[in-house]
């Protein structure tokens, strides 16, 4: 007979497979909770970064100014073409170009042999009249002549006075004078010409001062007056600068153009400046010594109020602001800051209050430096 064993008749087999399977099953629920865990952590990794980047500045006080910018050439003060009020033959010449004259100095000779000529024939002619006055005058004292010869005497003498004074002044004339104090900028002649009159001759430039005329427009009558400071630039001299002023203003505006002229003195005893040179013009009409300043780009403009963005706390806040005097990229605020603000310059545009940012770029706070002052000529 054949004898057969069973796990039911085997006890402590069977409590060994239940507790196999139990353990297996234990690693598998276990297993399966890890892994849920996991995709979780994967899921929560790949949510996108919902900040916006931005750069931000911080705000500053420094000094700023208000300027009306324009371009003008250089002039002299004064100018004068020297022309011959006589003619005839050029005999000296006392000055060359860049020479300094006075008012009143000679600049040339001419020979003015004809007119001295004419200048000793009136002489002669005036005193042998005088005589016949004096004799006519006595007589008719005397009554031996009618008073109206001695008064024809008088009237002729008179007119031969007057035509000796012209023939000396005519005289005078062949000595060419600078008419006002300056440099020669210009020699016409040489020695030897022939001239007529009214021929141009030299030309004297008054140096000191120089000046621009600037042609404002009407709209900005109101910020400039004589006596506010200047600064001049001079590309010619490589952006030299110098300190000048408005000297006057002119009381009434050009109707064909809607300008009013502006007449700005420009000192410069070094003698860089020429005149012809162009020149940029900056007047200075209003000044704050501490304003509160952030850079223009911050700014956005809507429905014609003006606003920045500010950054606290990692989040954009909205603030409307009111502004005054802008230089340079630089705009004052009135209203709406204290100061300790870090203002948003890139990325502003689609921000509103609650935004979550990223600064990007966090520049070092910006220093109060001053306006750059105009060289001194």
């Amino acid at each position: 007979m054949t004898y057969r064993r069973t796990l039911s008749s085997q006890p402590g087999t069977l409590a060994r497979v239940s507790i196999a399977l139990a353990a297996a099953a234990t690693l598998a629920l276990a297993a399966g909770c890890s892994n849920g865990k996991a995709k979780d952590a994967a899921k929560d990794d790949a949510k996108p970064d919902t900040s916006v980047p931005v750069e931000v500045q911080p705000v500053k006080r420094a000094p700023i100014v208000a300027v009306y910018s324009g371009t003008a050439p250089i002039e002299a003060h004064d100018e004068a073409v020297v022309v011959a009020k006589v003619g005839g033959e050029v005999r000296q010449i006392y000055v060359e170009e860049g020479d300094n004259v006075t008012a009143g100095q000679v600049l040339a000779r001419l020979d003015g042999d004809r007119l001295r000529l004419e200048l000793a024939q009136t002489d002669a002619n005036l005193r042998k009249l005088e005589r016949d006055y004096t004799r006519q005058l006595e007589l008719s004292q005397k009554g031996l002549v009618a008073k109206t010869t001695a008064e024809n005497a008088k009237f002729d003498l008179d007119a031969l006075r007057a035509s000796y004074d012209s023939a000396k002044l005519e005289l005078s004339y062949t000595e060419i004078r600078a008419p006002i104090s300056g440099v020669v900028s210009a020699r016409d002649i040489k020695v030897g010409n022939t001239i007529k009159p009214n021929d141009p001759t030299f030309r004297v430039t008054n140096l000191d001062p120089l000046v621009a005329y600037v042609h404002v427009p009407e709209k900005e009558f109101r910020k400039l007056a004589a006596g506010q400071s200047v600064d001049v630039q001079v590309d010619a001299l490589g952006g030299e600068r110098f300190a000048a002023r408005i000297a006057r203003i002119s009381p009434t505006v050009d109707p064909q153009t809607g300008t009013f002229r502006a007449e700005i003195e420009v000192p410069d005893t070094t003698r860089h400046l020429k005149p012809g040179m162009f020149a940029r013009i900056n007047v200075v009409y209003e000044r704050r010594d501490e304003a509160l300043q952030l850079p223009q780009a911050a700014i956005v403009d809507a429905d014609g109020e003006q606003s920045v963005y500010v950054v606290v706390g990692g989040k954009a806040q909205q603030r409307r602001i009111k502004t005054g005097l802008v230089n340079n990229g630089w705009v004052e605020v009135v209203q709406g800051l204290k100061g300790d603000e870090r203002v948003v310059v890139v990325g502003q545009a689609g921000l509103k209050t609650g935004t979550s940012v990223k600064v990007v770029d966090d520049t070092a706070p910006a220093k109060a430096t001053a306006p750059s002052p105009a060289k001194a000529g």
